[in-house]
C-alpha cells in the first residue's frame, strides 16, 4: 500500500489533501499539534488514518515517525500567520524552517528515499517587486520572518535534493480558498472571512480600495496539483500553484455574492502595512508538466458557498 506523511494535516489545505489521499487508497499518517489546525477537519476520515497530535519541532518524535520510510512526504506544517512571525520571529522560525531542515537531514543521514519530499512554500517570497507575472526564477523580496523562512526552507529542500540524491520539490501557493479554512484569525484567508460575514450578515472590513489583485485558486485544484507533482518524475524544482489569472479582490467578492445570492456589507479601511498590491502567478512550469486545473475560480466559488451554507 502507498504510504504518505502529511505534516500540518489537520489544517485547511492539509486536511483537504488528506481526504484526497485517503480517497486514492493511501495509508496516511498525519502530524499536527492543532495550534492552527482542527481535529474536526479530519473527523470523517479519522478512523482511516494514523493521527499524531504532536509538535514537528520535537525532532526525536519526528525521527521515529520518519523511520516508517514513507513513499511520499507532504510538508505543510507551518505557523501560517505573517503577523505572528513578526511578533514571534524565533518561535515561528523553529516551525517554518528548523523543523524542515531537521527532517531533510534525517532523511539524508538515514538514507531514506521517499518517492517525493514536497515542501509547501508561499507567494509571499516574491514580496512587492513590480514585475508580473511572478515566475519561479523572478527576483524575491521576502519582507517578513514568515517569507524569509519559507524561502530558506524551499532552498534547503531543493539543495538537499540536488546534493544528496533526494527527490524533492517545493511549491509556492498563491491565494487559496475553500472549505475548512478557519476564519477566526484576522489574518486568515480573505475569502473565509467574507464567507463568515455573508453567512452571519456581518459587516466585512476591506483593507484598501479593493483594487488590489490576487491570483485566487480553489483548494481542490491545489490538492490535485500537489498529488500530480508528487507523482511525476519532477525533481529539485520549484512550482508556482495558481490559475495564472489576476483578479481585483472587489471583483472576486462580487462574483462570490452572485454565487451566494446575497449582498455583503462592506466597510472600507486603510491598507495594512506589508500588504501586497498585486499578485499573479506564472504557471507555465506547472502547465508544461501536464497539470490542468479541474475547477477554476467561478466553479470553486460556487462549490465553496454550497459547502459553507450547508456546514455553517
Amino acid at each position: 500500500m502507498t504510504t504518505a506523511l502529511v505534516t500540518g494535516g489537520a489544517g485547511f489545505i492539509g486536511s483537504n489533501l488528506v481526504f484526497e489521499l485517503v480517497k486514492k487508497g493511501y495509508q496516511v499518517t498525519v502530524v499536527d499539534d492543532l495550534s492552527m489546525g482542527l481535529k474536526a477537519n479530519l473527523a470523517e476520515v479519522m478512523d482511516q488514518i494514523e493521527f499524531h497530535e504532536h509538535d514537528v519541532c520535537d525532532h526525536e518524535f519526528m525521527h521515529q515517525v520518519l523511520d516508517h520510510n514513507f513513499d511520499y512526504i507532504y510538508y505543510l506544517a507551518a505557523v501560517a500567520s505573517v503577523a505572528d512571525s513578526v511578533e514571534r520571529p524565533y518561535e515561528t522560525h523553529r516551525v517554518n524552517q528548523e523543523s524542515v531542515v531537521d527532517t531533510l537531514e534525517y532523511l539524508r543521514v538515514k538514507n531514506l528515499k521517499p518517492k517525493k519530499f514536497l515542501f509547501t512554500s508561499s507567494a509571499a517570497v516574491y514580496g512587492n517587486y513590480p514585475e508580473l507575472p511572478k515566475r519561479e526564477d523572478s527576483r524575491v523580496q521576502p519582507l517578513t520572518p514568515y517569507a524569509v523562512d519559507k524561502y530558506a526552507s524551499e532552498r534547503y529542500t531543493i539543495d538537499y535534493g540536488k546534493l544528496y540524491g533526494l527527490s524533492t520539490v517545493a511549491v509556492r501557493f498563491f491565494n487559496v480558498f475553500g472549505p475548512r479554512q478557519n476564519p477566526s484569525s484576522p489574518y486568515s484567508g480573505v475569502m473565509s472571512i467574507v464567507t463568515k460575514c455573508l453567512l452571519n450578515d456581518q459587516e466585512f472590513t476591506l483593507f484598501g480600495d479593493g483594487k488590489q489583485t490576487r491570483d485566487f485558486i480553489y483548494v481542490k485544484d491545489i490538492v490535485n496539483a500537489l498529488i500530480f507533482i508528487s507523482e511525476t518524475p519532477a525533481s529539485n524544482e520549484v512550482y508556482n500553484i495558481g490559475y495564472g489569472h489576476q483578479n481585483a479582490l472587489i471583483d472576486v467578492i462580487h462574483q462570490y455574492e452572485q454565487a451566494a445570492e446575497k449582498q455583503l456589507k462592506i466597510k472600507f479601511a486603510a491598507s495594512r502595512a506589508g500588504d501586497i498590491d498585486e499578485s499573479l502567478a506564472d504557471v507555465t512550469r506547472l502547465t508544461k508538466l501536464g497539470f490542468k486545473p479541474q475547477w477554476g475560480l467561478e466553479n470553486g466559488l460556487r462549490e465553496y458557498w454550497e459547502y459553507a451554507s450547508n456546514n455553517g
